[in-house]
């Protein structure tokens, strides 16, 4: 997705991106967390980049060719 201005930074929210969605996250400033329109997930800016460090370990060889199945 294309990055627009709605915060800081746009993130993917953890949640959804675990069931293959790739859907953006919001800014509060108030309560300087991210949060999602769509499952209603929420969090500072270090848990979700947490969770979405362990969300790249599913597509860690997407990019790789595998010939050894040994």
């Amino acid at each position: 997705m294309a990055q627009s201005g709605k915060g800081k930074l746009n993130y993917r929210c953890p949640s959804c991106f675990m069931r293959d969605l790739d859907i953006d996250m919001f800014y509060d400033k108030e309560k300087k967390e991210y949060y999602c329109l769509r499952c209603q997930y929420t969090g500072s800016e270090e848990d979700v980049l947490e969770k979405n460090e362990m969300i790249r370990f599913r597509y860690r060889k997407m990019m790789e060719r595998i010939t050894d199945f040994d």
